[in-house]
């Protein structure tokens, strides 16, 4: 499928009034597509809902007040150094020091402006930055590969098996929402705008430092392509050339990109006192470091020596997907940008150590490894679309209720 260009918007805005009246176009363009990421997360909260009245459970708080949202509450809240939230482990006042910023603050903002409570801020801002996400994931899609693939791409990564996970008071939908338009600025040329969002992102999430990584590859090739650009579309024989763009929008954007993440690090250093190792060393007091996927290898090991639950089992079944679907990318010859940013998100989640069930969530972020699934999907036969979606609908939002409701082990 031939990439559809974007040459009327780089046109429109050059008019008075343009930006709005492009941003309208967009989001029409985009409707179809958010229509059915609504339609299928708006199923998985109603099964949700009507399993927790079933099991005398409040919706509301099973959705945005569960695992680590908890933890996000106490610091929108009390601030950091606060007591852990219902005596949940580790019991350290430095734990929450793990938790990144910018949703919490987000949260204290909105519950100050509104008067909704902190709770119902939370999920307000992760159903909205669902949907924002949703809305950059099809931009992504439709500027590589057509419309067509880039709402099979938004509808993919709604029915992903954990993609309850959109529907909780977590930062993975605010992390994705940032990424997906960061690297949409990417493809576009907008290097400033991109290093922005990289900033914001490496306040929302560790893994967000891969956006900041998929902005210094942008610059990295535009720096040694002297101007040149990289192919755009799935079809290698339809290269997109631009207007060689003057380079230091992209070095200044390679130098914006990490510095949310890099400050954040600093300063849980000034707070615990450990200088730059402090924030390492918070990681520790959850069992997490990068140890180059050996505590990974060890999970998998497990599964086959003991009788592990379902949660853990679909986990590997999820990173075994992803490693596979992260070479079918490689052979399709994406954007670098996008490549890096998916390749450092897929070594972060699978190269540390940690709780294996979370491997999935981790990888939330990564939507650009179904763009092969997706373009695949645009060019299959109406009766395989709809056996394929269809199964994996009942897989997402049966596993979905259960990761909830019944699961043994926490998200």
């Amino acid at each position: 499928m031939a990439a559809e260009t974007v040459d009327t918007a780089a046109a429109a805005a050059q008019r008075p009034g343009s930006v709005r009246v492009h941003v309208r176009a967009a989001l029409r363009r985009a409707a179809p597509a958010l229509a059915l990421f609504a339609a299928v997360r708006c199923a998985g909260v109603l099964c949700t809902a009507l399993w927790a009245w079933h099991t005398g459970r409040h919706p509301r708080n099973l959705l945005g007040a569960t695992w680590d949202s908890n933890w996000y509450l106490g610091v929108a809240r009390y601030g950091y150094g606060s007591p852990a939230p219902h005596h949940m482990w580790p019991p350290d006042h430095l734990a929450d020091l793990a938790f990144f910023p910018l949703y919490p603050g987000l949260i204290r903002g909105v519950s100050a402006v509104l008067p909704v409570g902190a709770l119902n801020a939370g999920l307000l801002l992760a159903w909205t930055a669902s949907a924002v996400a949703a809305w950059g994931i099809f931009a992504v899609g439709a500027h590589l590969c057509g419309r067509r693939a880039g709402t099979f791409l938004v509808v993919l990564w709604a029915l992903l098996p954990h993609a309850v996970i959109e529907s909780l008071s977590y930062t993975e939908p605010l992390l994705t929402a940032l990424a997906a338009w960061a690297l949409y600025a990417l493809l576009t040329d907008r290097p400033l705008w991109a290093g922005a969002l990289a900033a914001l992102a490496g306040l929302a999430r560790p893994n967000g430092l891969a956006v900041a990584a998929a902005v210094m590859a942008a610059a990295a090739v535009r720096t040694t392509a002297a101007g040149r650009t990289w192919r755009r579309g799935c079809d290698p024989e339809r290269p997109v050339l631009r207007r060689a763009r003057p380079l230091w929008p992209y070095w200044a954007a390679a130098l914006i990109a990490p510095a949310g993440w890099l400050g954040y690090v600093l300063w849980v250093g000034a707070r615990t006192g450990a200088g730059p190792r402090g924030y390492f060393r918070v990681q520790e007091i959850w069992g997490s470091r990068f140890d180059f996927g050996r505590d990974t290898l060890r999970s998998v090991k497990r599964l086959f020596l003991h009788n592990e639950p379902l949660v853990q089992h679909l986990a590997a079944a999820v990173v075994a997907v992803a490693i596979l679907l992260l070479v079918l990318l490689v052979l399709d010859r994406p954007p670098l940008p996008l490549l890096a940013y998916t390749a450092v998100l897929v070594v972060m989640a699978l190269g540390g150590t940690g709780y294996f069930p979370s491997k999935p969530r981790f990888l939330l972020p990564a939507f650009p490894l179904l763009v092969p699934v997706a373009v695949a999907l645009a060019r299959a036969r109406p009766r395989s679309v709809v056996l394929a979606t269809g199964s994996l609908a009942v897989l997402s939002l049966g596993y979905g209720v259960y990761l909830l409701t019944m699961a043994p082990l926490p998200l």
